[in-house]
């Protein structure tokens, strides 16, 4: 005899309940309803389902058997209830997100944390990669979504880019370099010291050039390469070697007091850090969630790098 799952849920909803009324109410049903089941299933079956004269609701030994295999299925109906609410709420879910190492590692990883403590059931799946590399991966339906620097996305790419801090470079040192007891420090003066260069296929990478190719020197002088943010931060507090960084990531390092960025205006492009991903096409609702996260994060940072850009770096 094969008897109908949402027979036997609501039998177990009354069951758990004691009562019809409150049984329906249990799973959204109406009385009557619930009611011309039970009597349905007992006719069915050529016996009773419950006790007859007690209440609370009593089962028998047949309605008590039947009511345990409906309650295993009324709590998969919940729990499946539960998965389609909080997948569509963002609460629940993978979030694939690629970014370039130094600004993942300094600022991106923490906001991660501050997400999941908020989101304890999203997964984030975290990669790195520069540009070209984090397109193709959105392109392959590998990541969701990118954070990374952009100085212009060319129209007709399919993507869309939301800048969330502007670009801000500076000339990162430690916090004890000769050249911050300087009164006055001039640009040439950098070029008395050797350089970290950032790992090959970073922005900075072409930065540093730029900078140095500006100052005049023929030669770079490149004492560490290829490093990552760690290492290179490692290096650096160690050594009298010099690096360019986004503000942003030397920010991030304020608390240690180990590196800082020095007094001295150096040329950057127009680049901006954003979020890169596909336009017009649906995303899983835990995406979008991360995704406004990050920006939140980042307007909240912004008056505080602002901040300690002109008290640190400027003096004021």
């Amino acid at each position: 005899m094969k008897l109908d799952e949402r027979h036997l849920i609501q039998l177990a909803a009354v069951v758990q309940a004691g009562g019809v009324t409150e049984g329906a109410a249990l799973v959204d049903l109406s009385q009557p309803a619930v009611s011309r089941t039970l009597s349905m299933l007992e006719k069915r079956l050529g016996e009773p389902l419950f006790l007859k004269g007690r209440r609370p609701l009593q089962p028998t030994p047949l309605g008590r058997a039947l009511a345990d295999h409906g309650q295993v299925m009324l709590a998969a109906s919940r729990k499946a209830s539960d998965i389609v609410a909080n997948f569509s709420q963002g609460r629940s879910g993978v979030v694939r997100v690629g970014g370039t190492p130094f600004f993942m590692d300094a600022l991106i990883s923490g906001m991660i944390a501050d997400f999941q403590n908020a989101y304890p059931d999203v997964r984030v799946d975290q990669s790195y990669g520069y540009l070209s590399d984090l397109r193709a991966a959105i392109n392959a339906d590998r990541i969701d979504l990118a954070v990374c620097p952009i100085d212009i996305l060319e129209e007709g790419s399919g993507m869309e880019f939301r800048e969330i801090l502007p670009g801000r470079n500076v000339v990162a040192c430690r916090a004890t370099h000769p050249l911050l007891l300087r009164r006055k420090l001039r640009t040439s003066d950098l070029l008395d010291y050797p350089w970290i260069a950032p790992p090959p296929g970073s922005p900075l990478l072409d930065d540093l050039r730029s900078l140095l190719l500006s100052l005049g020197a023929t030669e770079i002088k490149i004492r560490y390469s290829g490093g990552s943010l760690t290492s290179a931060v490692n290096y650096m507090k160690q050594t009298d070697a010099l690096t360019v960084l986004p503000h942003s990531v030397v920010f991030a390092f304020r608390k240690d007091k180990a590196i800082t960025a020095l007094p001295v205006a150096i040329p950057h492009p127009e680049r901006a850090l954003g979020l890169l991903r596909l336009a017009d096409t649906p995303r899983a609702p835990a995406v979008d969630a991360f995704a406004k996260h990050i920006r939140l994060g980042f307007d909240n940072l912004k008056h505080l790098i602002k901040r300690h850009e002109q008290a640190v770096v400027w003096g004021a």
